[in-house]
């Protein structure tokens, strides 16, 4: 007997006891089950995408921030303008006093320059002469009022004249056996302002310079005056817990009003005369921005960043008390499932709060071996949920052997309880049941043999 012939006998042998491959496939009738397959084109799209479904929700603590709150402890605030009562038309003219004429305090947050002369054994590499007549520097006012200066160390200009500023400034130069010729000017006003809004260009700050500005000069630096009806005009100063009011036509045909020198902390409010609300409001924030002491708004932020701590700790034991349960399979999660010649077979849950698509579930688990896998026959199977159709099955198959065709994955929506199937190539069937078949018909001839 030739080994050709004892192989075939052995594999006539095993096919009659009932030994060979068995695939999945996806058939019209299988266990009382009706399957009705429907090819996936766009109108079926359509009508698969209308099964309802509402995807489950992350818990609300997943969507909220930590910040916000208001901070407190800040201090009382000045008490509230005193208004006048008014009606359209009755404005009357209550110009304020022309602020005193002070000589201006170095604060917080200007920009001193100070000027020093070059010193000498700073040689230029070209002329072999002193480099430079004068070396100037700019400085900040810190919170504390002070400034650092190299080789005279920190000095507090808070609150001080320049030329009080200046002398200070001379004795810690004497001190430190420093040339004493320097000077000392503000290159930026940062500390004093007064406020202007309304109807107005444009809402701005004025700074208060060596020389107060004027009510005129902050009309002008806010881009002048814009009010649709000047009979009904009228410009509100805020000082001091006054408010003043100038109409303005008295404010345009008298240049007294103009000239009127206004002081840090002013604000200045154009509007109509009988949209006070506006005004207060302005006054308010103004308020708001200007009276809070640098310890009281830094004690106020602690205590928020405190509070948004707490916050987010709360959250983040929320969510990881959620993902343990997760873990432990304590939730209720909507899952689809994949098999036959995927890349990973197995379940995966639904996305919360947004619709999964074929394409989503196929390809963010690897997609499909195309070499094992026929992209001629994909299918999601979906059991009819009408009690009516007990038993009735859809397959809804897609045909990917033109890529093409993969652009309907991308817009067919998953289910519930959906499986993706994948059958395999027929040359990989044929494989298969030869590599599981031949070392049995070999075992099968040595032993004929």
């Amino acid at each position: 007997m030739t080994l050709r012939a004892t192989l075939l006998g052995c594999a006539f042998s095993m096919a009659g006891c009932g030994v060979t491959y068995f695939s999945p496939t996806v058939s019209d009738q299988t266990a009382g089950l009706a399957v009705r397959e429907i090819p996936i084109t766009p109108e079926a799209v359509l009508l698969a995408n209308r099964q309802p479904y509402a995807p489950r929700s992350l818990p609300a603590y997943f969507s909220q921030v930590a910040g916000g709150g208001t901070p407190r402890g800040l201090g009382a605030l000045p008490s509230s303008p005193q208004v006048p009562d008014l009606v359209p038309g009755s404005v009357g003219l209550r110009p304020p006093p022309s602020a005193a004429d002070e000589t201006y305090r170095i604060g917080v947050g200007d920009r001193v320059r100070l000027a020093t002369r070059a010193r000498e054994d700073v040689l230029d590499p070209l002329s072999g002469g002193v480099a430079g007549q004068n070396v100037q520097q700019d400085y900040t006012v810190r919170d504390d009022g002070s400034v650092t200066i190299p080789e005279v160390g920190t000095i507090e200009l808070g609150g001080l004249t320049i030329e009080q500023a200046e002398a200070q400034l001379f004795d810690r130069f004497i001190q430190g056996g420093i040339d004493p010729s320097f000077s000392l000017e503000v290159s930026g006003f940062n500390s004093q302002y007064v406020n202007i809004g309304g109807a107005v260009a444009n809402d701005t700050r004025v700074p208060v310079g060596l020389t107060q500005p004027t009510l005129g000069d902050a009309v002008t630096a806010a881009g002048g005056v814009q009010v649709a009806n000047p009979e009904f005009g009228v410009i509100r100063v805020y000082r001091d817990g006054t408010l003043y009011e100038i109409p303005l036509e008295d404010y345009r045909d008298r240049p007294e009003l103009r000239d009127i020198r206004l002081a840090d902390g002013d604000s200045v409010f154009v509007d109509t005369g009988y949209d006070l609300d506006r005004a207060l409001t302005f006054y308010q924030q103004e308020i708001q921005l200007t009276t809070l002491e640098a310890n009281a708004r830094q004690a106020a932020l602690n205590e928020l960043t405190t509070e948004v701590g707490l916050r987010r700790a709360a959250l983040n034991e929320a969510r990881a008390n959620y993902q343990a349960q997760i873990e432990l399979g304590a939730i209720e999660y909507d899952y689809v499932y994949l098999a036959g010649e995927v890349t990973n077979q197995g379940r995966q849950p639904l996305p919360l709060g947004q619709q999964a698509t074929l394409a989503d579930v196929l390809y963010g688990n690897g997609g499909f071996q195309t070499a094992t896998g026929n992209p001629r026959q994909i299918y999601v199977l979906r059991a009819s949920s009408d009690p009516r159709d007990f038993g009735a099955v859809t397959a809804w198959h897609l045909d990917a052997a033109n890529a093409v065709n993969l652009t309907l994955a991308t817009r067919f929506e998953m289910r519930p309880d959906d499986i993706v199937f994948i059958e395999e190539q027929p040359i990989t069937r044929w494989n298969r049941a030869l590599q599981q078949a031949f070392p049995v018909l070999l075992s099968s001839a040595a032993d004929a043999i």
